[in-house]
Parts: structure tokens; sequence; C-alpha cells
């Protein structure tokens, strides 16, 4: 099967349907799936070429839904041509790009026409958009949704660029004023500054320092207005990166009451720990921070009991210089972490060992983020009528992270050199072949994806 060749029909041993794993042919037609068949039920005259990938697991495409790609404007952090073949490589068949570190930033319909345009013929995977509420930017929001925006996402706190300002609550209900009845989606970068929360003392090489910064208060206080406003508005609302433990009795009272609310984690929060930070190591800083071994086993074991709803990588990259390496300072580098490419095996290497089974993985990181992003009728799912967007993995076997095979644009990252289980081998987008083994296909064959208008 030659890369950027179409795929009419895709055969292994393992086949993941529904909450089974089995034997079948995936027959693709028009770039959907068609038909799935037990292999019982299948011979080999289906009048199309089949492709045996023996018994490599076959699964839905990862949908990432929380990925800073910072093109235009700051395409020396990253731009949609490395981010996209990074995302193919590792099993992602769509990104939803996040509206700040790009200059300009995705706040106004013009701004979003802009992004558009640069992203066109540069993406290996499908790729689709979120807008930004910033101060006094309410009346381009619901311009932007019929523009075809996934929903929107806010700062409560400084979001790390000043072309991006975080907002006030003021800000807040105008903003939910506009998303009433649109079934658009508020994400919320939920950090808020707490009095006497900020202060940075102590040696600024240990993570420590860094830590006390930004501790669970400013999550707790700022998922606390959250829930509030989704209680008053029902609009829907998401709480992106959750770090901290602690808000989640908060979240589940918002839930019960009625609030429509989700939440997700990152891959960073759910294999990393505070404990094994080394000193100067800035490539672990993100914001909201990495926290100790206990709180991180609460967010897994908040994971399992349907807490949070989904896992993404919050892609952040930068340039070398902005992690201050040299310096090994934490309080001066860029907060940001790269794992686009290494979600799919970063999570399977910790959940298999924590109970995790296969159709969990799809439930987390395919099936509630395409959902979150109004892409659930396509995207996620290994069924008729769906995108045919494949991963095509080994579970089993084991590799290590080494820079040759990094794929973002920079290659700074806290995973370098780690040993992970699952091996992407390849990824089928729309029934086309982008990646296998190591290469990509030789031209971008994603597309931008205009979300149809929701309405409730």
């Amino acid at each position: 099967m030659e890369l950027g060749s179409l795929v009419t029909a895709v055969k292994s041993k393992r086949v993941l349907i529904g909450d089974h794993v089995r034997p079948a042919v995936i027959k693709i037609k028009n770039g959907k799936i068609h038909q799935i068949l037990s292999i019982s039920n299948f011979t080999e005259d289906v009048g199309c070429e089949v492709w045996d990938v023996g018994d490599s697991l076959v699964m839905p495409g990862i949908v990432d839904c929380h990925v800073h790609v910072n093109e235009p404007g700051r395409t020396s952090w990253e731009g949609f041509w490395t981010a996209t073949r990074a995302a193919a490589a590792g099993g992602v068949t769509t990104i939803v790009d996040m509206p700040l570190n790009s200059i300009p930033p995705t706040t106004t319909l013009g701004n979003f026409q802009e992004k558009l345009k640069e992203a066109t013929g540069k993406c290996f995977v499908d790729t689709a958009f979120w807008g930004g509420v910033i101060p006094g930017n309410q009346t381009e929001l619901r311009p932007m949704i019929k523009a075809g925006v996934a929903g929107f996402k806010c700062f409560l706190i400084h979001s790390g660029v000043d072309e991006f300002p975080h907002v006030a609550d003021s800000d807040l209900h105008a903003a939910m004023k506009q998303l009433e009845g649109t079934g658009s989606v508020l994400l919320f970068h939920a950090e808020r500054d707490v009095q006497g929360a900020t202060v940075e003392t102590g040696d600024p090489c240990q993570y420590s320092t860094f830590l006390q910064s930004r501790p669970d208060i400013m999550e707790v206080e700022a998922i606390r207005t959250v829930t509030q406003l989704c209680l008053q508005y029902r609009v829907r609302c998401h709480i992106v990166h959750l770090s901290s433990s602690q808000p989640l009795k908060l979240i589940e009272e918002a839930r019960a009451a009625g609030a429509p609310l989700t939440v997700e984690t990152t891959h960073h929060y759910l294999s990393l720990c505070a404990d094994n930070i080394p000193a100067g190591a800035t490539q672990f800083k993100c914001c909201p921070p990495i926290r100790d071994s206990f709180n991180r086993e609460q967010l897994w074991s908040a994971l399992k009991a349907g807490q949070i709803d989904m896992v993404v990588s919050d892609h952040s990259p930068c340039t070398p210089d902005l992690k201050k390496l040299d310096s090994g300072d934490f309080t001066q580098a860029w907060g940001g972490i790269s794992s686009l490419q290494f979600g799919l095996p970063l999570f399977w290497s910790s959940a298999s060992r924590r109970g995790f089974q296969l159709p969990d993985v799809v439930r987390l990181l395919s099936r509630n983020t395409a959902q979150l992003c109004s892409l659930g009728n396509r995207k996620g799912s290994l069924a008729p009528g769906f995108d045919a967007d494949l991963v095509v993995w080994d579970p089993e076997r084991e590799f290590e992270i080494e820079e040759a095979g990094i794929h973002h644009k920079n290659k700074v990252t806290p995973y370098l050199g780690l040993e992970l289980q699952g091996l992407v081998r390849a990824t089928v987008l729309r029934g086309r072949l982008v990646y296998r083994d190591g290469s990509f296909c030789p031209e971008p064959l994603g597309t931008c994806l205009l979300i149809p208008q929701r309405t409730r």
C-alpha cells in the first residue's frame, strides 16, 4: 500500500469495534467507512484491494482538541506543516487549533479568515479551529460561529501573550449572552490570581519554587466561577487541562445541578509528577503546573470514575531559547509541553497499568473529544457513515522517544529518552494512507474543517 493511495479495505486480526476487539475487514467508500465485515463473512473477491495489517490493532484515529499550532505569526515555534505531520505520526487524524500564540489571534472574523488562509494546503491531518474570547470582542462571536469555529476559549489569568488578554467577569457575562442558544461551547483556562498565591520565592531553578507560585486554590477559585456561569446561562462550558484534583467536587456538584460542563486533563498531568522533575529541567514547565504523585493518582481515579471526560495533549511548543534551558530558571521559562505525536503511547503506557482497556482509549482520546468540538457525527468512532480515519498500532510494542524521530518543529520535550508502550504503524485519513512506519504522504491531504452551526 503506497503512501497517499486510496485504501479501499483494511483487514486485521484485531479491530476495535465498540467494546470488543475481533478480526474484521473495514470497507471504505468515498472516504467513509462503508461496512465492517467479520472475517467469516468476508470473501477475497470483494471487488477492491484489501490491505492486510496482520495482528496490528485498528481503531478510530485520535481527535486531539487542544493543540497550539502558532501559525501565522509564531511559525518559528510551530506551524501547520510540522504540527500535522507530528499528529499523523502519532495516529492523530484531527486536531483543533487553539486561538492564541498565533499573530493575529483568532478573536475576530477577519483573523479567523486569515488563519484559514494560512492553514490551507499545509495540513497532513484534518484541522478545526477554536475562536477566542477576549475583552470587548463579544460582537465577533456569532459571526465566527457562522463562519465555522468549533467554539471559543478564554483565560481567567494572563495567557502568556499580550495579544490575547484575559477576561474579567463582565466580559464573561457579555460573551455568555452572545453564546446563548447557539449550541457553541466556551473553554476556560481555569486559573485565577489569588491574593498571595503568585509570589515566587526560593531558588528559581527548583521546580518547587514554580509549583508553589501556582497552587491548587487558583484552579479551585477559577472553576467556582465557571460552574456558576455554566449554571446561570446553561451554555456549554469546558475546563481545559485540569491539573489539580481539588476542584473535582465543585465540578460534580455543578453537573448534578444540571450544568452542561465537561472537563479534560492532559498527558503530562497523567504521566509526570513534580516529585521527579530535576532542578533546572525547564522542559517540564507548563501552566497549570504538574503536581505531586498523590494528585496524579487522584486524576487517574477521576478519569476511571467518569469525572474527567477526555485526555488531550495541550501541545504548546516554543523555540528552545524561550525554555531558558541554559539558566534552568523555571520562573522565566515559557510554560508549555510538546507531546502531540506521543499522546496515544503516553496514555496507553500509563493507563494499561491501571486497569484501563482499549475501549477507554477510544472514548477518552477520540469519541469524547470529537463530541466536544461538534465533530461527533463524523469523527472518533469506527462505524458505517463515519470518516475512514484510522490508526494502525501495536499496543504491546515498546519504543524509545529519540530526537531524530520527533516530527514537531522544535524537539524540546520532557519525554526525550522515555520508553513507551504502543507503537503507531500507520494512519489513514478519510481513506487515504498519510503515514506509515516513519514515512509520510508526499503531499498534505488534510482539510480545514468548518463546524456547522448548532442551535438548541
